[in-house]
């Protein structure tokens, strides 16, 4: 079973939100899903998977500014400030401090809700207490 996890961080990395996708599914899926739920903010910095004009013009009508590198297969290169791109490693770095939880890094619980709510635990554990 394969999965894919997507968040919602604030500024400083620590994750408001998740939402959890079928391995083979389209990041698009996580984005629709978690469109609704955005908080307040002036940017949005997302990785190539996220790259849609639905997505970006979605975005623009909520107020906030895309900051998403355009997909290789695109054939007009979006522009995008590379400077603040660069911040988006916080986000790695919050999915790497949920794997340090062993429980979160080998998926040992093999159905969705309960492993959704594992995720949920080391998030609030490790970022907000």
């Amino acid at each position: 079973m394969n999965t894919k996890l997507h968040a919602v961080t604030d500024t400083n990395g620590r994750p408001l939100r998740f939402f959890m996708t079928a391995g083979q599914v389209s990041d698009y899926t996580g984005a629709a899903a978690l469109l609704d739920g955005l908080p307040r903010a002036e940017w949005l910095l997302g990785d190539r998977g996220y790259d849609a004009d639905w997505f970006r013009e979605a975005l623009k009508d909520k107020g906030i500014k895309p900051c998403i590198p355009g997909r290789k297969s695109r054939g007009k290169p979006v522009k995008y400030d590379k400077r603040r791109y660069k911040r988006r490693n916080r986000i790695e770095i919050m999915f790497g401090r949920l794997k340090d939880w062993r429980r979160v890094a080998t998926r040992y619980d093999r159905c969705p809700e309960v492993f959704l709510s594992a995720v949920a635990l080391a998030a609030t554990v490790i970022f907000w207490l």
